[in-house]
Parts: structure tokens; C-alpha cells; sequence
């Protein structure tokens, strides 16, 4: 008989989370590393320089970061731990405790997943988590068109999905090509998803 693999609790998982050496989430109980491409980051990099220098522009209170880890439930409780590939959090809520380490058990004010080949992962299951916890904003950059026709639609043509939570569900809006993607967060944000897409530098390939 094999013996079953004791899964990891969110504060397990945090005191054995590997440092210096990548990313990792907490996914059925168990530590996962996360891995990108270099197209990937350049599309994360570009969102958080974007909503940073809109942050400061209009003065307000929110910090814009890839490295926060947030504990989420899924729908039969377990814990897991998140780490998006872009975080905005409210700056009183981070910096109410400056000395604690980064993860949070509250909700982020907006995640953003920039979507690679296991794409179920932020279309079904984070987004349910998401939603679950009370994120109040939510997208999915699938900048290479990589989900299913039944998401993207056909031809399947790169997205930006924002998912707003109203009334504790997620009302979806698809953005695409030259399209100007509205964020509550951010209301006078100006990006396309062509900007997007072009700042991946996949063009260049």
C-alpha cells in the first residue's frame, strides 16, 4: 500500500515556500513552480508598469506588484495559494501590518493571469476562486489565443477578459484587437489589447 501524501495547509505552504529560486503556488495541497516565458513576463512587466504609473497619476491608494501570494478556497474548501502575474492591492490593507511577509488572506482589489498552456487553470479554476474570495476585478490576457473556441470565439482571436464581481458573481466583458479595455480599478486607463499583445514582443519572433 502507498501511503497517502499529507497535503500542505496555506500557512505550510508558506513556511516551506522555496526561496530564491522561482515562483510557486499551493495547488492540492502541494508546492508547484511556476513557470513563464520570456513573452509571458514582457506582458506581466508591461501591465504592472501600466497600472503603476496610473496609480500615481491619479494619486491613489493601491500597490501594483507580481510577487504577492494570497490564500484562496476552492469549491470544496481545500486551501490553495495564489500567486497572480499581476497584483493591485489596496496600500492601507498592505501596509497595515509592514512587518508581516507578503501573502494575504484578504481579497486583492484586481488579479491579472497571463494565460500559458494549462489556460483551464485561470478560466475554470482561479476564476472561481477568485470570485470565491471577493476579487473585486479580474483578467485574463490570453495574448496568444491559446483557450478553447468556446472562450475565444471563431476564428479564435487573442483576448483580454474582464470579469467584474457584481453582487458576489462575475460579469464578463471580451476585449479585442484595437479595443480600449475598461477597468473599474483604473476608469481612465487608455491600452488596447493590440498594445498588449505588441509589448509581449512576439512580433518580433
Amino acid at each position: 500500500m502507498k501511503a497517502a501524501i499529507k497535503k500542505l495547509s496555506f500557512e505550510e505552504f508558506l513556511a516551506q515556500y522555496p526561496d530564491g529560486s522561482g515562483i510557486y503556488e499551493l495547488v492540492n495541497g502541494e508546492i508547484v513552480q511556476v513557470e513563464a516565458t520570456r513573452a509571458h513576463k514582457n506582458v506581466a512587466r508591461y501591465l504592472v508598469k501600466s497600472f503603476d504609473r496610473e496609480s500615481e497619476r491619479l494619486g491613489l491608494d493601491y500597490i501594483v506588484d507580481k510577487d504577492i501570494i494570497f490564500r484562496t478556497t476552492n469549491a470544496y474548501g481545500e486551501e490553495r495559494g495564489r500567486n497572480p502575474d499581476v497584483s493591485v492591492v489596496n496600500a492601507s490593507l498592505w501596509n497595515s501590518n509592514v512587518l508581516a511577509y507578503g501573502a494575504l488572506t484578504e481579497p486583492i482589489q484586481l488579479a491579472v493571469e497571463v494565460v500559458s498552456t494549462n489556460w483551464e487553470d485561470d478560466y475554470v479554476d482561479k476564476l472561481d476562486e477568485y470570485q470565491r474570495l471577493g476579487i473585486p476585478e479580474y483578467w485574463i490576457v490570453d495574448y496568444l489565443a491559446i483557450a478553447s473556441r468556446s472562450y475565444l470565439g471563431n476564428p479564435k482571436i487573442p483576448s483580454v477578459f474582464v470579469y467584474q464581481l457584481i453582487d458576489s458573481q462575475y460579469q464578463v466583458q471580451q476585449y479585442k484587437e484595437r479595443d480600449r479595455i475598461v477597468s473599474q480599478t483604473f476608469p481612465e486607463l487608455a491600452i488596447t489589447v493590440e498594445q498588449i499583445i505588441h509589448a509581449s514582443l512576439i512580433h518580433k519572433l
